[in-house]
């Protein structure tokens, strides 16, 4: 009995000395995978360390210094920013990442944050004239001679942020040293350092790694599945660990709270609040991946429906599954605009819409997206007299050629956006620098308060000079719009207007004025947000939000109307 009792007592003391969960033996498990780069025959030239603590096999996290190489990988080779560099200092629980340019990222170990002296100066390419600089082109070829855009460093400005923490103790997010080792979830690398800047996100699908955003896995000019993504869910569906599932909520949490643009007006203090407030909280925690998809799907759907925010894809775990049956209110609103829309040109075009037409005087020029397909050196080598044009910079440079050709009769300049429902920024701009000479371009991010103004031109006549040649802003400008005209489809307009440059038909615009980020969850589901990048356009010095659209200065009330090109032809006409 008295042995019985003391050995009892030695129990209690031990206890006491190892708390709950103490007891349990440390692992750091170091595997390595082929990394797919957006294309089954594109890996890295070597398998990709990834590491697994305590015996959880599906949560993965990287360790620094192969962090900073992914990092500097990523940026150098796939984006062609040579001129990306990072250094790396340690001082035990801290470790301070510092850019060629002078900023700096502070991991701080035991406080559990991420700290940058400022988040988007350490974020933007090297290449950047602005602080936010959205256009993806560099402005230059191999050789250094100037293509399609020239960035106006005299007329361009910022106003930078506040310094920007990431607190992912208040997250629950853990980053860990042992021994030497210093490591960081790898989705917390892809939310933070990897999709904001570059736009896709780093994937993990038990078997292989991934760096891959929406229109890698999905061909939506095609209708069907890429070979990438064939391969991506070739791993068998599976359960969320424990640690994945709570671990993946709170990095969304984490993640959205940070980079969703529209958190005011939605009226979302964080999301956690919000989740639990609709009541989707426990099926983002669940286990089963497809619970927490759908609900994930939902919310998204319902309550954010700003029509740049979108459930891309399912996670590997939960499957391939059918994402047609989104039900949004501004989605519904926006198809119908577009069916009606669309009809109406069809009853005046039952062949499909010239994307260049003359009217008596007038050119009419029209694309439903602002597409740019081809890197810049592709338009000085590869257009030829007579070809059709297949994005939107080559139908600009074709229209160009058409409406400045010896004894053209054009003396006014349509932009018919009426059904169109945005895309690539590089378009925008190029678009923008053909009707307006000088091209504007602001941006706020509203994570961080920085504001930037660029300033562009394009070389619409492709003789590798910036000047008058290239624009067609000494004609009668004119830009039909509609609510079907979003994003980019929206910003253009803005930005003519506000140019006094252009006169606005139709009817008022669709709105959006975020920038699209490609996001995913730590357990392999591919959706989109509207970033904390706010497109804006720039009046007194001050940054105005475009969300609510543009308002026309002439409106057309039958929709018929938009498409009679001859009685629209007179009518302009009529303004002189």
């Amino acid at each position: 009995m008295k042995r019985t009792l003391a050995l009892m007592l030695a129990l209690v003391l031990l206890v006491g000395l190892f708390p709950a969960g103490a007891a349990a033996e440390q692992s750091e498990e170091k595997r390595e995978y082929t990394f797919y780069l957006g294309d089954p025959d594109e890996t890295l030239e070597a398998p990709f360390p990834v590491y697994f603590l305590d015996g959880v096999d599906d949560l993965p996290y990287l360790e620094m210094d192969d962090m900073l190489n992914l990092l500097v990988f990523l940026n150098q080779d796939c984006m062609g920013d040579d001129g990306y560099k990072l250094s790396c200092e340690y001082d035990y629980s801290k470790v301070t990442v510092k850019r060629e340019n002078g900023y700096s990222a502070t991991f701080d170990f035991d406080n559990g944050t991420i700290t940058f002296n400022d988040y988007d100066a350490f974020q933007h390419s090297s290449n950047d004239t602005t602080l936010i600089d959205l256009l993806s082109e560099s402005g230059f070829d191999e050789n250094g001679q100037a293509q399609l855009f020239q960035r106006d460093k005299e007329k361009s400005f910022d106003r930078y942020g506040d310094m920007k923490t990431f607190n992912l103790n208040d997250y629950g997010i853990k980053m860990e040293i042992r021994g030497d080792k210093y490591f960081i979830p790898m989705q917390t690398v892809s939310d933070i350092f990897v999709a904001p800047p570059l736009g896709f996100s780093l994937l993990f699908n038990g078997q292989a790694l991934f760096a891959a955003s929406d229109d890698l896995f999905f061909d939506y000019g095609e209708g069907a599945y890429t070979p990438l993504s064939e391969l991506y869910y070739e791993a068998a569906p599976t359960q969320r660990s424990d640690a994945l599932s709570e671990y993946s909520y709170n990095e969304l949490c984490m993640v959205m709270d940070n980079l969703y643009g529209l958190k005011g007006p939605h009226d979302i203090n964080t999301f956690a609040e919000t989740f639990w407030q609709i009541g989707i909280d426990e099926a983002l925690r669940s286990n089963n991946p497809t619970d927490a998809d759908n609900a994930l799907k939902m919310f998204i759907d319902y309550y954010l429906d700003d029509l740049h925010s979108v459930f891309d894809e399912y996670s590997w775990m939960a499957g391939k599954q059918d994402i047609s049956n989104s039900t949004g209110m501004a989605n519904r609103k926006i198809r119908e605009h577009g069916d009606a829309y669309g009809e109406a040109r069809a009853a005046k075009y039952p062949d499909g819409v010239p994307a260049y037409e003359e009217v008596g005087n007038t050119a009419y020029i029209t694309f439903d997206s602002f597409d740019s397909r081809y890197i810049g050196q592709a338009y000085y080598t590869e257009m030829e007299d007579g070809q059709a044009p297949d994005d939107t910079i080559a139908l600009i440079i074709h229209a160009h050629e058409q409406i400045t050709r010896p004894d053209s009769p054009i003396e006014n300049v349509v932009l018919d956006l009426s059904n169109n429902l945005g895309g690539a920024v590089d378009a925008a701009i190029f678009v923008l620098g053909w009707m307006l000479g000088d091209a504007p371009f602001s941006v706020k991010n509203m994570s961080t308060g920085a504001m930037s103004t660029s300033v562009y031109r394009a070389d619409v006549n492709l003789d590798r000079q910036f000047d008058d040649s290239d624009t067609v802003a000494d004609k009668h400008l004119y830009c039909l719009i509609s609510p079907v005209s979003f994003s980019c489809g929206n910003l253009v307009p803005n930005a003519l207007k506000s140019s006094q440059k252009v006169t606005l038909l139709g009817r008022t615009s669709g709105g959006g004025s975020c920038t699209v980020q490609s996001l995913s969850t730590a357990y392999g589901t591919v959706f989109q947000i509207s970033s904390s990048k706010r497109m804006s356009f720039l009046k007194n010095g001050s940054f105005y939000d475009i969300d609510q659209g543009i308002d026309p200065d002439y409106y057309i009330n039958d929709i018929a109307n938009f498409y009679d090109r001859e009685a629209l032809t007179q009518f302009i006409n009529g303004l002189f």
